[in-house]
């Protein structure tokens, strides 16, 4: 029994290909009578014609990483690509780098650690890039005394 026809009807009808397109066995003398595309859409509504479910990729394997990344595995050195600044890229390191340390600096003026003069010295440092962390700021401070003591003296 040639079919053809009604297969590629159906599959315009069903917007997919004609290999998805399935008849029932039981209504097959039905269908090979329907030769126009109003025929075919009432075999579909009478559910005598119907579409397979399209396979797709399953994203099973993905969510089970997507889960452990999550918790902070799959991580490491060997899952990276590309350079240390492709994660996260170089100025918004060196933004956050500064943003803490002029957060330091301000606490310091807050609390009348350090008076205006070493405020603006060390602000400006900070802004040329001289410290390389928060701890190295905080070295600095100290070697070079210029926390004000409790009773106001450096």
């Amino acid at each position: 029994m040639e079919l053809k026809t009604q297969k590629r009807l159906a599959a315009d009808l069903l917007k997919c290909s004609a290999k998805r397109i399935v008849f029932d066995n039981e209504r097959l003398d039905e269908i090979k009578e329907a030769i126009t595309k109003r025929d075919i859409n009432n075999l579909i509504r009478d559910k005598a014609i119907n579409k397979k479910q399209s396979k797709g990729v399953s994203r099973a394997r993905a969510n089970k990483i997507k889960k452990q990344k999550s918790k902070g595995r799959m991580k490491g050195p060997g899952s990276r690509k590309g350079e240390h600044t492709a994660r996260l890229p170089g100025k918004k390191k060196w933004i956050n780098k500064v943003r803490l340390q002029r957060e330091v600096i301000k606490e310091l003026k807050d609390k009348k650690r350090i008076t205006n003069d070493v405020h603006k010295m060390l602000y400006r440092k900070v802004g040329g890039g001289f410290f390389r962390s928060k701890s190295h700021l905080n070295i600095y401070i100290k070697e070079n005394e210029l926390l004000v003591s409790k009773n106001g003296k450096r």
